[in-house]
């Protein structure tokens, strides 16, 4: 399985992104989606996941900003980003794993992408 993670960029506190991830491969044995972020200095820290049922979740410093959801006849998987904040900036990942249900731990992830760079100016 390949993940080609999109959609990074720079914007305004207070702006928003839609980061898309593309699975390609065999994606059928992928069921849950996952997008990470990584700031300067810091450790990866989980962001939202989704399951196949397109059940989710998210850390709380995003929840009410960011969505995430997944077009499972595109094998692609979306992190809506809304009312940025500086601290929002990061390279943000996409991953799948095999597990059916959700998992906020790296570990628990089989697939990655890339990495799209996110940049919150202030």
């Amino acid at each position: 399985v390949q993940l080609q993670a999109s959609g990074g960029g720079l914007v305004q506190a207070g702006g928003s992104l839609r980061l898309s991830c593309a699975a390609s491969g065999r994606t059928g044995t992928t069921y849950t989606m996952g997008w990470f972020r990584q700031a300067p200095g810091k450790e990866r820290e989980f962001v939202a996941w989704i399951t196949w049922s397109s059940s989710t979740s998210y850390v709380d410093s995003v929840k009410d900003r960011f969505t995430i959801s997944r077009d499972n006849a595109k094998n692609t998987v979306y992190l809506q980003m809304n009312s940025l904040k500086p601290e929002d900036t990061a390279v943000y990942y996409c991953a799948a794993s095999r597990r059916y249900s959700g998992t906020e731990d790296e570990h628990g992830y089989n697939y990655w992408g890339q990495g799209t760079q996110v940049t919150v100016s202030s």
